[in-house]
């Protein structure tokens, strides 16, 4: 996806929000926007997600699968906390019985399953939030855009949150977000994006993290050998810790090399993360944070 000179301002005299941007989003890629308040940031994400549109210059390549979430939810809505999902599953094209399925499913990820058959607007404000974020990542979209999306949510409610952003990211989807903590997802992005004075600053930054040795269980097939990692194009890494042994013949041939803090750091080309990351939720692993290598901007 690309916006080539896009500008943006409000009525036909109003001053100019955003200027000659200019920014690449890769697929399988975290991006940052980062600025501080009233610079243009929650426009540039409502152009990205294509609710509002550029006054000057084009957005091409946006996903049909797009999803957004803004920092306040308008829960005014006649309808209950399911019955919102599963129609907005439908509108994004999902079956009646996988929307409500995966609606389910997410709710209950978020801590939202005893409010399912709750009025929209009979929820607190962190429990609006939980229904709007999982509205997002219903129909699991090739663009996912974030806009203080953990504003609101509980401790647990975050974290799930920070790791649907990370499978995401794996499964080759690009998401970018704003949020006001500077620790959320930190050392993660694969772009950071400032916005100041009405302009769009980008640069890639180093998302791996320090990465350290494997522990003795490391996930490397039933013969428990790492196997050589190979090159070319984008690789996702996946840092890892405790779980079983993975079946053999994994797509893509992973690699497993081990972590300086007890932890296994998982390499795989983009093509093939989702089923590593599956392998690795089934067999219990638990996942610290997901990262892409090769990425160009």
């Amino acid at each position: 996806m690309n916006l080539e000179r896009v500008g943006r301002r409000y009525g036909l005299r109003g001053p100019w929000v955003l200027r000659e941007v200019g920014l690449a989003l890769p697929a399988g890629a975290l991006v940052r926007i980062t600025g501080t308040n009233g610079t243009g940031k929650s426009t540039l994400l409502r152009l990205i997600a294509g609710i509002d549109a550029p006054t000057e210059g084009r957005i091409t390549g946006r996903p049909q699968r797009t999803a957004y979430v803004p920092e306040r939810f308008a829960a005014a809505l006649p309808f209950t906390a399911t019955g919102y999902l599963v129609h907005l599953g439908r509108v994004q094209g999902l079956g009646r019985a996988d929307a409500a399925r995966r609606a389910g499913e997410w709710l209950d990820r978020f801590g939202a399953g005893s409010f399912a058959d709750t009025p929209l607007d009979e929820l607190s404000k962190g429990s609006s939030q939980k229904v709007a974020v999982a509205q997002a990542l219903l129909a699991g979209p090739a663009l996912l855009v974030l806009d203080e999306a953990w504003t609101g949510l509980d401790t647990a409610a975050r974290q799930e949150l920070d790791g649907a952003v990370r499978e995401r990211v794996a499964a080759g989807g690009t998401v970018v977000f704003v949020d006001h903590d500077p620790r959320r997802l930190a050392g993660e992005a694969d772009v950071v994006c400032t916005v100041e004075a009405g302009r769009v600053r980008t640069e890639p930054a180093g998302s791996a993290g320090p990465a350290g040795p494997a522990g003795p269980a490391g996930p490397a097939g039933p013969a428990g050998t790492a196997r050589p990692r190979t090159g070319g194009g984008v690789r996702v890494r996946i840092v890892v810790s405790g779980g079983r042994a993975l079946p053999g013949g994994l797509p893509g041939s992973p690699s497993y090399e081990p972590g300086s803090d007890g932890t296994t750091v998982c390499g795989v080309d983009a093509a093939h993360s989702d089923e590593l990351l599956r392998a690795l939720l089934d067999a219990s692993w638990h996942i610290h944070r997901l990262s892409t290598e090769g990425v160009r901007v």
